[in-house]
């Protein structure tokens, strides 16, 4: 055997003994010995090498894993909450969180043990006590079953991702095209695109918020833009203003969904730097971009 394989058995050894409160332990033989190859049973079955090494009958041992599992709950309870106070400013506020809410948050943040999202859990509960309703119980839901790579990717996401106050959604920003007049049908085939992948953003970080029901699956436009019209996309700490030189420009972009919408405020990340060089690089030809910092 490795030492590898080794110190995989002990980790293996030590994640059920946390989660049974008991040890596991190698059958030994009649003679007292260790078992040394896996035998088979009368009815063809491969007999185990190990079991649980307790005298308690099953339901102490269920009892006990139970008792394990609160623990664990109330510790990640007590840490999100602890952590929400040290989120919350100390600010003037008329209104409180729904009871039931407040309920619903408790039980589907309580097996939360990863350090990072329980901050999210956290921060969700701080926005809700600032402002009830910010948060809804389906983004509730969908942070409850989301992987330390799924948020990863939505903070990837994020920092792409632009603020636009009219119509109150975010959105990332994927280029745009001159709508053909009746005698150049053909000139949407020149359609400008930003390239993501060189802001170290793949597409499977986009697919996955797509499954997680936080961006919509399809390619969406903008209304077609006027020669001198304005349009005002808010980053973390920084504004662009896009003004359109000629008429007839459509903008394209994937959009959040409320679900994700609600999520990403959750993530203060500032603009990526590659991605917003690619802007500037893409629009300057038929937009006029002025950079200012957000107030």
């Amino acid at each position: 055997m490795t030492v590898k394989s080794a110190q995989a058995r002990i980790n293996l050894a030590n994640i059920i003994e946390s989660l049974l409160g008991y040890p596991v332990k190698k059958i030994t033989t009649n003679t007292g010995q260790p078992t040394t190859d896996q035998s088979y049973g009368s009815k063809g079955t491969l007999n185990p090498l190990y079991h649980i090494n307790s005298d308690n009958p099953i339901l102490v041992r269920a009892q006990k894993r139970q008792d394990l599992l609160l623990i664990k709950q109330q510790q990640n309870i007590e840490t999100i909450l602890a952590k929400a106070m040290g989120f919350c400013p100390d600010v003037a506020s008329n209104k409180q969180p729904d009871a039931d809410w407040i309920e619903r948050f408790i039980a589907l943040c309580e097996d939360t043990s990863n350090e990072s999202m329980q901050t999210l859990w956290a921060k969700i509960l701080t926005g809700e006590t600032l402002n009830p309703g910010t948060f809804s119980i389906k983004s509730l839901q969908t942070l409850k079953h989301m992987t330390q790579r799924e948020a990863d990717a939505l903070q990837k996401c994020v920092s792409l991702s632009s603020y636009n106050e009219k119509d109150d959604s975010h959105f990332i920003l994927l280029g745009f095209y001159k709508k053909p007049s009746l005698f150049d049908l053909l000139r949407k085939g020149n359609k400008v695109s930003l390239n993501l992948g060189k802001t170290g953003i793949s597409f499977p970080d986009i697919l996955t918020l797509m499954n997680l029901n936080l961006i919509y699956r399809k390619e969406i436009e903008s209304a077609v833009l006027k020669a001198g019209q304005e349009l005002t996309l808010s980053f973390l700490s920084q504004k662009v203003t896009l003004k359109a030189k000629s008429s007839d420009l459509v903008l394209s972009y994937y959009k959040f969904t409320q679900t994700g919408d609600e999520l990403s405020k959750l993530i203060n990340y500032p603009i990526n730097k590659i991605y917003k060089q690619l802007i500037n690089n893409a629009l300057e030809g038929e937009f006029d971009l002025t950079w200012h910092a957000s107030k």
